[in-house]
């Protein structure tokens, strides 16, 4: 018996076409090594880099509106959730542990501080009765 021949594949995002697009058969597309697609138009032309204190101040932002701030006061302010705002905390440390030794020291007091500040708000929420 002859051995088959392992063949690749294509991987073909149909989403935005609503899968009604038939594929090319004469030339497979290549299939992005992330799989993922690229970021809506608002965020390619907002010209902000994603920065590692950016990541992190974007995780704090989101734990301190689900510990009941508002942080925009036109937007309506969202339930309080202490067990997701307490995840995204734990996260935060465990981005800590992975990354110590290998952040600038802008990125560490960035990630120190946000910490120190969400443990505190977490901990005033907690422990009253």
């Amino acid at each position: 018996m002859a051995p088959e021949k392992e063949e690749g594949f294509v991987v073909r995002d149909r989403r935005g076409s609503g899968g009604s697009e038939k594929p090319a058969a004469s030339s497979p597309a290549p299939a992005s090594p992330k799989g993922t697609p690229p970021p809506p138009e608002s965020a390619q032309g907002s010209g902000m880099p994603v920065t590692f204190a950016s990541f992190v101040i974007s995780l704090g932002s989101s734990s301190l509106m689900l510990m009941g701030e508002q942080l925009d006061p036109q937007q309506p302010a969202m339930p309080v959730n202490l067990p997701q705002a307490k995840e995204i905390i734990d996260l935060l440390s465990v981005l800590e542990d992975k990354t110590k030794g290998n952040l600038t020291t802008e990125e560490q007091a960035v990630l120190r501080d946000m910490l120190y500040a969400l443990r505190m708000k977490y901990v005033s929420l907690t422990s009253k009765p």
